[in-house]
């Protein structure tokens, strides 16, 4: 049975303005029918790649516009006309002509510049576009963010390296974007769409356990919010309860920087305690006593408190967030939040969207931009804007008392490259503050940083355990690929192995850099040189050992370092190169080093290890 589309796109148009109709003019309804008829005679003859007509994208970013980001008219005009420019006959003084200036600029906005020539690339060239629009309205960047969340909504007709390109450009962009814009769910569905395109195994891993575990603790879930409820009721608060569930991304990186499994994740969902709006300068108290309530009838786990209502986060976020432990002695993490602070959370800047609180938006953001413009205007712009999207800055300072921006967690290393690559290369040590320190020493607010060099140091690779700055790592990047003289290179951060999801970028002297598809690394490069994107064949070869390091978390016995060693060595047949253990109130943590001709060689011996008896958790770790 063929589509009827025609039908389609006017019944999700109707539904628009049906919406629209209650709180617009219809000088605006009017404007907005015009639109859309506009849009849809302009890409009349054109189709996406999956065979759809392309005025469904520009009908569904519109929606989005309105519905999930709540802007207005000219906004959502600007939606339903935001590929016109770029991809019909029709030029920015036509949409001028006809909808007035207003919309005109955010289309011209949201248009890619075509160039003979880009001054670093085409996507880095966008994204310094998108970023300088800032300055004069935010809505500029709230449409742009709407048309890449449909297009990562429909990725899925797209080629593999495409995919792979475009869910680089949302994680190294767009996702940290929405992020500093205070649009949590814009940002937290980006990052899991991105995932799900570039680690599909792992996605599609971590999505069934997710829901296996929803359906095993859905009856304990039930009980520990009915509870609440009835417990809030009997108080007279009028307030509700929802489970907000993690996304598989989420999951990923707290298994990542926990260094655990998924077993060992106790965060795999949190409960939102609502209460109805009330004025602003009560809120904290209505908080105060739901928590007060809470914790007479739940035990509080201590130190769990975690007050954002007086301190919110950088992107604007604010709740009263406390661990109790239900019935059945499981820690519940909890969310105490007004209508406000939730609807504040999903739109961030754009929901008190008074003249006031816009500007200030723009003067932080501005500042921000223009902070890391004066450090540097090269390659590394980009990337220091956008880690400075995710990361709080820091400021320290060198004996003349010049400040650099750094960001938050970096190291005396990072401060030597971005005074200058040649400090950094051969950066000896330290003094902070005058005192004699490693290069490796994370810096502080405020310190006063000198750095002491030596011709005879030169970069190790133990260095990129140390850095945090993209010039930092490009540097020791690049010099250690130059020393090895190889063509064919492993990422010294994620270590891919054969059987690896893995992606290669060629660069220009022919070498060919290797990473796994979720390494923060090839998302950054895939952001900036998609085109560079090249077909690997890492396959598993009998000449090829790498060396692999693991964690083995087990009850400490009689003979369980004997077993280790003998499924390793005698079972599996592996080469063992080191074994270090730990053992405290009979609980041993064993690091062993051995090596491997690929993942599933590695898999198999982690399995085999696991079986062993007392074996609690073992964990794949980074090696050199």
């Amino acid at each position: 049975m063929e589509t009827n589309y025609d039908a389609l796109i006017q019944a999700s148009a109707d539904e628009l303005f049906s919406k629209m109709e209650q709180k617009e003019s219809a000088e605006d309804m009017a404007r907005l029918r015009d639109a859309f008829e506009f849009a849809r005679e302009a890409h009349l003859p054109q189709k996406r790649k999956s065979g759809e007509p392309y005025i469904i994208h520009p009908v569904s970013v519109a929606r989005i516009v309105a519905e999930e980001l709540e802007l207005g008219p000219d906004p959502v005009i600007a939606a339903f006309l935001h590929d016109v420019v770029e991809d019909t006959s029709y030029t920015i003084d036509d949409i001028r002509e006809r909808f007035g200036d207003e919309v005109a600029f955010l289309v011209g906005v949201v248009t890619k510049e075509k160039k003979a020539k880009y001054v670093q690339s085409k996507q880095i060239d966008n994204f310094r576009q998108i970023l300088a629009s800032m300055q004069y309205d935010v809505r500029a960047l709230l449409i742009k963010l709407a048309d890449r969340l449909h297009n990562m909504r429909t990725l899925s007709s797209m080629r593999a390296d495409k995919q792979m390109k475009i869910a680089g450009e949302t994680d190294y962009f767009y996702a940290p974007l929405a992020n500093r814009l205070g649009l949590y769910h814009v940002k937290s569905e980006l990052e899991n769409l991105s995932f799900r395109y570039r680690c599909p195994r792992e996605y599609t891993l971590l999505e069934k356990l997710l829901r296996e575990e929803f359906e095993r603790e859905d009856s304990n879930i039930k009980a520990f919010t009915s509870k609440i409820e009835r417990l809030l009721s009997e108080k007279g608060i009028v307030a509700r309860t929802e489970v907000r569930y993690r996304k598989p991304y989420s999951i990923w990186m707290k298994m990542n920087s926990r260094g655990c499994d998924f077993a060992h994740i106790d965060t795999k969902y949190y409960v939102r305690v609502i209460y109805q709006n009330i004025e602003p300068w009560s809120e904290k108290d209505t908080s105060l006593r739901i928590y007060s309530v809470l914790t007479d009838a739940f035990k509080e786990r201590p130190g769990s408190v975690s007050n954002y209502i007086d301190a919110p986060k950088e992107n604007g976020y604010q709740s009263f967030q406390v661990k109790l432990l239900n019935d059945k002695g499981k820690w519940e993490e909890l969310h105490i939040s007004s209508e406000r602070m939730v609807r504040n959370g999903r739109l961030g800047c754009a929901a008190e969207r008074t003249d006031e609180n816009i500007q200030a938006w723009l003067n932080k953001f501005n500042e921000l931009l223009k902070e890391v413009a004066d450090q540097d205007e090269g390659l590394d712009f980009m990337d220091d804007v956008t880690s400075s999207f995710y990361y709080d800055d820091i400021m320290v300072f060198t004996p003349k008392g010049r400040g650099i921006i750094l960001p938050k967690g970096a190291t005396a290393l990072d401060f030597a490259f971005e005074i200058h690559s040649r400090i950094g290369e051969h950066a000896q040590y330290a003094r902070i503050n005058g005192k004699l320190s490693s290069v490796k020493t994370v810096l502080k607010r405020g310190d006063c940083v000198e750095i002491g060099t030596d011709p005879e140091v030169e970069p190790q690779r133990d260095w990129l355990k140390h850095v945090l700055t993209y010039k930092a790592r490009k540097f020791i990047g690049s010099y250690l690929s130059r020393k090895s003289g190889c063509c064919f290179e492993r990422c010294p951060h994620c270590h891919p192995l054969p059987g690896d999801e893995v992606i290669g970028f060629q660069q220009e002297n022919g070498t060919i850099h290797i990473h796994k598809r979720n390494c923060q690394t090839a998302i950054r490069i895939a952001s900036q040189q998609g085109d560079s994107i090249v077909a690997v064949n890492f396959d598993e070869s009998c000449d090829c050992l790498y060396p692999v390091r693991i964690s083995v978390t087990a009850i400490d016995r009689y003979h369980l370092l004997s077993d280790l060693v003998e499924c390793i060595t005698e079972k599996l047949h592996l080469s063992m190169r080191g074994l270090r253990t730990e053992t405290a109130d009979n609980i041993g943590v064993c690091t062993i080093d051995f090596a491997v001709h690929s993942m599933g060689e590695l898999q198999t011996a982690m399995d085999s290890i696991a079986a062993i008896p007392g074996v609690d958790e073992v964990q794949r770790i980074d090696v050199e």
